[in-house]
């Protein structure tokens, strides 16, 4: 058992067919008990009503905890003000405020809305201000795509954001538990008590993983990348490897006092569960 929450992420079906199986998951799922459920948005904020319709069914039919994701990019102020209305009609006591991937990805040049938010920090104030919710926010242990390799950029992002009213953040998937360790503490160096949670992602797709790690600026390290590459064409293999490597970076994570887990199921629950029975942490949450 641990004090350490364990949530798990959904992306929103493209059809009936992709929901029937998001369904499927989350009841393969429900042994674990997670702490939280989130569903993400497509770049462009190309799936925003499907992504809150999703969000309020899971809330409405499961009664199970859920974080709502919300991005700058494609939205007005009004009509930002309006999905957050929604969530908060839907029972949503937490959101994550983002500002959300160009439609050409996030080093795509950045093209703000029309009557719409520049930055997520704006989005964050907006949040904080309408009330009723907890508001978390994006981390990069890897570096956002947008900075450039200025990674003390990012730490004063997260720091303008906490002072806004963000009260945690979660990652983006990473490979080395060096790389959380260090953007923690250099938010302790400058007074930040903002809880970071670990994004973690189960590798079972070779190709999906290059295409992910491209978009949001992962580095994928040397020795990983190579034992991957070894078993490309065998299914099987790098799924069993993508649980070991998520597994020994668990374990690594919470040695070190990490706050939450945070898995990118990528719409499947048997990977997510085999790493979360091997980290004993199966039915440690809420009842």
């Amino acid at each position: 058992m641990t004090a350490t929450s364990i949530s798990v992420e959904f992306f929103p079906p493209k059809d009936g067919a992709g929901e029937e199986r998001l369904w499927v998951a989350m009841a393969e799922l429900a042994p674990l008990r997670a702490d939280f459920v989130s569903v993400t948005y497509g770049a462009g904020g190309s799936t925003r009503d499907r992504t809150v319709r999703i969000t309020k069914e899971i809330t409405e039919r499961t009664g199970q905890a859920t974080v709502a994701h919300l991005t700058c990019v494609g939205s007005t102020r009004d009509e930002l003000k309006a999905t957050l209305q929604q969530y908060r009609g839907a029972g949503i006591k937490s959101i994550l405020a983002l500002r959300g991937d160009p439609s050409g990805g996030p080093s795509a040049p950045w093209e703000p809305t029309p009557q719409g938010f520049e930055h997520a920090d704006q989005l964050v104030e907006l949040a904080v201000s309408f009330g009723g919710f907890d508001v978390g926010v994006a981390a990069f242990p890897d570096g956002h795509p947008a900075s450039a390799g200025n990674f003390n950029r990012d730490i004063d992002v997260l720091i303008r954001k906490e002072q806004l009213g963000a009260s945690f953040a979660t990652t983006q998937f990473f490979f080395e538990s060096s790389r959380w360790i260090s953007l923690v503490e250099k938010l302790r160096l400058r007074g930040s008590q903002l809880p970071v949670i670990a994004g973690i992602l189960p590798v079972t797709n070779v190709k999906q993983l290059k295409r992910m790690a491209d978009l949001g600026g992962t580095a994928i390290p040397a020795h990983i990348e190579s034992k991957f590459a070894a078993v490309a064409d065998d299914p099987d293999a790098v799924r069993s490897l993508g649980v070991e490597i998520a597994t020994k970076l668990c374990q690594e994570l919470l040695e070190v006092g990490v706050p939450g887990l945070h898995f990118y199921t990528m719409n499947t629950a048997a990977a997510t569960l085999e790493i979360a029975r091997n980290l004993d942490v199966v039915g440690h949450g809420p009842q």
